[in-house]
């Protein structure tokens, strides 16, 4: 108080402000603030406001040449011709999806689950999917046909193929080989061919491990394990003890569930059903933004 009465009577306000700064941290706190906050006003302004820069495109479309717009009740011919001149480029007839890509599907689960009943009705009902018809070193069972449901080659043919790097993927299963040719796949993903994959749970495993999350793997079950071993009673094709080795692999086999991508229940009586929930499945995929791309 007595270093202002000193300063008021004996110095100019020069001296006084000049001698105050020395005392105070910020001497006009508030006249600091204001001088910047007109600083940024300024400059603001100079930029212009964001809805003026906002339509910046709408202000190119009114510099160009004028076209005046028919009315809405104008043939329609003539008015899509006039927002044509207005917008000054043609509109396309291109397609705005994007064409879906050829995908592989790989159909697995425990021996009994009828992978494929489901495949060859999934064949009848649904164009441009091809199945890949699978090597096999097994016996041919009643009713088979070979180059239709497997190709059926002896162990030294298949050993022989193995060699030649021909197979996309191959297992020995309960003593007998089975593998994906390659080429087959490869000459209907090129002609736009949807390709789909019957394998056992130990060789989705396999095709997991080549063609990751780029193929669909969906799991095949019965609705209960009694079923399922019914189902391979039924069928009479293996002895008492090969018959135990499947039931006690399917239960194994059930736990692999979850690296799959989808679960489909195939109920007795019920294979339509389980067909058209595998084709929703494809339908589904095919409509994703981000596709899965096959590289082999």
């Amino acid at each position: 108080m007595l270093l202002r009465r000193f300063c008021a009577s004996s110095l100019s306000r020069t001296q006084y402000n000049h001698l105050l700064s020395k005392f105070t941290r910020n001497p006009c706190p508030r006249l600091s603030f204001d001088r910047n906050w007109l600083r940024f006003s300024k400059r603001r302004e100079s930029f212009g406001s964001p809805l003026m820069a906002s339509s910046s495109g709408f202000d190119e479309v009114r510099r160009r040449d004028y076209v005046p717009l028919p009315p809405a009740s104008a043939d329609k011919v003539e008015l899509l011709k006039g927002l044509e001149a207005t917008l000054g480029s043609p509109f396309s007839s291109d397609p705005l999806s994007p064409p879906a890509n050829p995908m592989i599907i790989v159909i697995s689960g425990p021996s009994g689950v009828g992978k494929d009943a489901v495949i060859k009705r999934l064949q009848e009902v649904r164009e441009g999917i091809h199945f890949v018809v699978t090597a096999t070193s097994r016996a041919r069972r009643p009713g088979e046909i070979n180059g239709k449901d497997y190709y059926f080659v002896s162990k030294e043919e298949f050993l022989s193929m193995i060699e030649k790097n021909e197979l996309l993927e191959y297992a020995l299963v309960y003593g007998e080989y089975k593998g994906i040719p390659k080429q087959q796949i490869r000459d209907f993903m090129a002609k736009g061919y949807d390709i789909v994959l019957r394998v056992d749970v130990q060789g989705a495993a396999t095709l997991r491990s080549i063609l990751g999350n780029s193929a669909i793997f969906v799991f095949l079950v019965a609705e209960s394990e009694e079923v399922l071993v019914r189902r391979l009673v039924d069928r009479k094709t293996e002895t008492s003890d090969m018959l135990l080795v499947r039931i006690a692999t399917a239960r194994e086999e059930v736990k692999c569930m979850r690296d799959f991508d989808y679960v489909v229940v195939n109920a007795e009586g019920k294979l339509d059903a389980a067909v058209k929930l595998v084709e929703s499945i494809i339908d589904a995929e095919k409509a994703r933004v981000r596709q899965r791309c096959v590289r082999l």
